[in-house]
């Protein structure tokens, strides 16, 4: 249904991939809840493939299943049927430790909410995920991309001491510091104010460039969509419309 779009990312593929498989390849995903009325239709039959490198924006309406969608990519929602592969991986039949050791391994999150530990500093924030995965340089890797985001001056600072941006950009370094194949940014500027919000997204967009990590970037504003590679609308479960950034009538209902 999907078509993959090539850029000049493309070259900065992780090399233990191969640039063939899909980083994100989504087949007939449904997904089905029990409500008080009776079972709700989340997703209904999605299938999207996503090559390595592309940064992807998705658009629609409150409730079309744009947070959903990304929450399967992510192995912490389960599908009803269908099937889902992340950089070559297939998620079905994976235990939950399984797909939280994938996670940590490969995938990366920017949520609206920054949701950092607020006990901890903000160095510790960033080390927190590579400490996990073994890093006995943790924390010299969290310093080096907190300077990276602008916070070399912020090392030891709690998030109460932070104003927005400045968690957002702690977050940031938190996805990008374990060097994700795959980055999950949901309406990453949604607690912000405009202008902090475009310094946000410039500053996402050029680690995405830096790195080559696909990204995925869920947005109600069309503008932050038009700077990705690729498009594609989301309404009532289903993939309703897809284009190149300049197509907007492609995406029209």
């Amino acid at each position: 249904m999907t078509q993959s779009i090539s850029t000049g990312h493309m070259n900065k593929i992780t090399e233990s991939v191969s640039a063939d498989v899909p980083a994100i390849a989504l087949e007939n995903v449904h997904l089905t809840l029990a409500g008080p009325a009776g079972p709700v239709n989340i997703l209904r039959g999605i299938d999207l493939n996503v090559a390595h490198g592309t940064a992807l924006g998705v658009v629609g309406p409150s409730g079309s299943g744009k947070t959903t969608m990304l929450m399967i990519i992510a192995g912490l929602e389960r599908i009803s049927s269908g099937r889902v592969k992340i950089a070559g991986t297939d998620y079905a039949n994976k235990s939950e430790d399984q797909l939280a050791l994938f996670r940590r391994d490969n995938v990366g999150i920017v949520f609206q909410s920054f949701h950092l530990i607020p006990t901890m500093s903000a160095l510790e924030n960033v080390a927190v995920p590579l400490e996990f995965a073994g890093r006995k340089d943790a924390f010299d890797r969290a310093e080096e991309h907190l300077r990276a985001v602008g916070l070399g001056h912020r090392l030891d600072h709690y998030p109460g001491q932070l104003s927005g941006g400045e968690q957002q950009r702690v977050a940031l370094a938190r996805a990008f510091a374990v060097k994700p194949k795959i980055l999950l940014a949901d309406e990453p500027t949604g607690n912000l104010d405009g202008a902090t919000g475009h310094h946000i997204i410039d500053l996402l967009f050029d680690l995405h460039d830096k790195t080559g990590t696909t990204l995925v970037l869920i947005t109600h504003d069309m503008g932050l969509a038009q700077k990705c590679d690729r498009i594609v609308r989301i309404a009532d479960g289903l993939i309703t419309g897809e284009g190149l950034p300049a197509s907007r009538a492609a995406l029209s209902e």
